[in-house]
């Protein structure tokens, strides 16, 4: 039970942590102190984490986990606003630190052990974090935001009737999708023209609809399970449950979106090179290859009956 109480209260208070620092570096970049009001959808979070240590002993939820979905409604507002600002105001980025490189890392660090002295440590510390590009920072953000999402899944006390052997294949899933979102933010926003300041819109919102995946645990249930839960044990979606799913989170949250997007940048915006080509066939292929896993599932099944 101490434990469990423990586990729930440092996750939800890691996932206010990095929101934390992303309301930070809004204000700092935005120079403007009104942007601290975003740490008002930290509320919910509390809130639910009250709810949960009180009625449910700490325990996530078997199909759903709200503190995923409010640590992303949480953090989500700050990442849209950093990148929108970035893409207006690239050129800032030849008057700041890079950390492309192990140099550049060396450099930032030595110049800060050179300026930091006593009391002005943790001020110095902030004009180093602050000195660095935007694209850099934007990067990171994303990077931490994902590993939480999938170390923050690890540490919430299991919710009932979820195995570990369940746990483990969500946490391998989650480690696929986010390693797919990441490249698709990462690669596709670094192929915008300014002269298409409406394809950020487009690319940030397939990437907020993508990241809905996180709160939702259908995948955990087995084929098993579904037989014995269903109301019919014979019908198509009590024995297919789980790969029906699966199939509908790729056609229409992951892998579909990617592909649209990725042909828009194509044909419409006239951005082609070697790896968004090979994204889309990518995509392409997981989308055709879902598809005709779906029609094997229908034939089966009707083969069966």
């Amino acid at each position: 039970m101490f434990v469990k109480f423990i586990s729930a209260v440092i996750t939800r208070s890691l996932f206010i942590l990095v929101s934390l620092i992303g309301v930070w570096r809004v204000t700092s970049v935005k120079n403007n102190n009104n942007y601290w009001l975003l740490t008002i959808l930290y509320l919910p979070l509390v809130a639910e984490m009250i709810v949960t240590l009180k009625g449910r002993k700490g325990s996530d939820y078997k199909w759903f986990s709200p503190a995923i979905l409010l640590f992303l409604l949480s953090i989500i507002p700050s990442i849209w606003i950093l990148e929108l600002h970035h893409q207006h105001n690239k050129s800032a980025d030849d008057k700041c630190r890079r950390l492309d490189s192990s140099e550049s890392l060396k450099s930032i660090i030595n110049n800060w052990r050179n300026s930091t002295n006593g009391s002005e440590t943790f001020t110095d510390s902030v004009k180093m974090l602050s000195s660095v590009c935007a694209n850099d920072w934007i990067l990171a953000l994303h990077q931490i935001l994902l590993i939480l999402l999938i170390v923050g899944k690890w540490l919430l006390p299991i919710g009932v009737g979820v195995t570990r052997d369940q746990l483990s294949q969500l946490l391998l899933v989650f480690v696929g999708t986010a390693a797919d979102i990441l490249e698709f933010t990462s690669e596709t926003l670094s192929d915008v023209k300014e002269s298409s300041p409406n394809l950020v819109y487009i690319i940030l919102a397939v990437w907020t609809w993508t990241m809905l995946q996180f709160p939702l645990h259908l995948s955990v249930l087995t084929p098993d399970e579904a037989d014995s839960e269903g109301p019919q044990g014979d019908s198509f979606l009590s024995r297919h449950r789980t790969d029906i799913w699966q199939i509908v989170e790729t056609l229409f949250i992951q892998d579909g979106p990617f592909l649209v997007v990725r042909l828009t940048v194509m044909l419409h915006f006239g951005v082609v090179h070697q790896m968004l080509l090979f994204f889309a066939i990518k995509n392409f292929l997981v989308v055709i290859l879902n598809v005709y896993r779906l029609i094997v599932i229908c034939q089966d099944f009707k083969w069966s009956m």
